[in-house]
């Protein structure tokens, strides 16, 4: 879906069933017609490239820790038949890429951040051209619009201010607002003793790629714990400080714990601190149970 789009409803607030609105809305964007069907989001677009259903991928700075599954993120980019890669860093993402094209750094370019509340944040290049040590790097948007340029789509849209002026010119939202997400409920899990429910996210200095050649920030990185109630902790025979052996499906991780106020019967891991990421290493995403022991070393001393 496009944001700021309702299903039904065009910007401002018109109802897409009315021709006129979707006639005068696409003259707006110099096409034809309007999709009629709601796009797909990430995980959809995941599953229908792992499956077969995309022939090719447009990747932008994304990191396949980053995704939801990261094996079925991998399996996408094997199965795609072309992918493009818009990146800064070699990554697994690169490894798979048929072209990649490196792109400009955020302090390297103008552009607008959207925050959680939909608000837009302007901000402008840190560097300027005649600061850089090297030939300047096109922004992400300029990339994307020369692969636009060179399939005969006019996205209209060559620089920062073009794309400001579009979205000032479509106005803010005036219409009906979405209601609350539905999900459907599943049964809530019931770990056992020895079990807890994978809790997690990554930190905000982890494995990033971005910290690549920059020893000094990487250093400042928080040392990776594992994070249990304390009663948790007793139930599973370990103490604060000793370290804590998390075990799913695919393997386990082994890190020092750190008793925490927390629900019990969870365990909380950062999720791309050590080794492949924790959903990789496992093969748990959080909200699955997991296994919870003290690791064999701490078992035997």
């Amino acid at each position: 879906m496009e944001a700021g789009a309702l299903p039904g409803l065009l910007p401002g607030g018109r109802p897409a069933h009315d021709p006129r609105a979707r006639e005068e809305t696409a003259a707006v964007w110099g096409i034809t017609d309007l999709p009629h069907q709601v796009g797909r989001d990430t995980g959809q677009i995941v599953e229908a490239a792992a499956s077969g259903g995309l022939g090719a991928l447009l990747v932008g700075g994304v990191e396949v820790a980053d995704l939801p599954d990261p094996a079925r993120a991998v399996a996408a980019l094997d199965a795609a038949e072309f992918v493009v890669s818009l990146e800064q860093r070699p990554s697994e993402v690169t490894e798979r890429a048929d072209v990649v094209l490196p792109v400009a750094a955020a302090a390297e370019k103008s552009g607008t951040f959207l925050n959680w509340e939909g608000r837009a944040r302007p901000f402008e290049a840190a560097l300027k051209p005649d600061q850089m040590t090297r030939r300047h790097t096109l922004p992400d948007a300029r990339v994307l619009h020369m692969l636009a340029d060179a399939l005969d789509t006019d996205l209209g849209l060559p620089d920062v201010a073009a794309a400001r002026t579009e979205l000032t010119r479509l106005g803010t939202w005036q219409g009906l607002r979405a209601t609350a997400p539905l999900e459907t409920g599943g049964p809530l899990p019931r770990p056992a003793e020895g079990e807890a429910v994978l809790a997690g996210h990554r930190l905000l200095l982890d494995q990033g790629r971005l910290q690549e050649g920059d020893p000094a920030l990487a250093a400042t990185r928080h040392a990776a714990v594992a994070r249990l109630s304390a009663a948790t902790a007793e139930e599973a025979g370990v103490a604060d400080g000793q370290t804590l052996r998390v075990t799913g499906p695919a393997g386990s991780v082994q890190l020092p714990l750190c008793v925490t106020p927390m629900p019990d019967r969870v365990v909380w891991l950062p999720l791309a601190s050590t080794g492949g990421g924790a959903q990789r290493d496992l093969g748990a995403r959080p909200g699955d149970v997991v296994t919870i022991t003290a690791s064999a070393t701490e078992v035997t001393a």
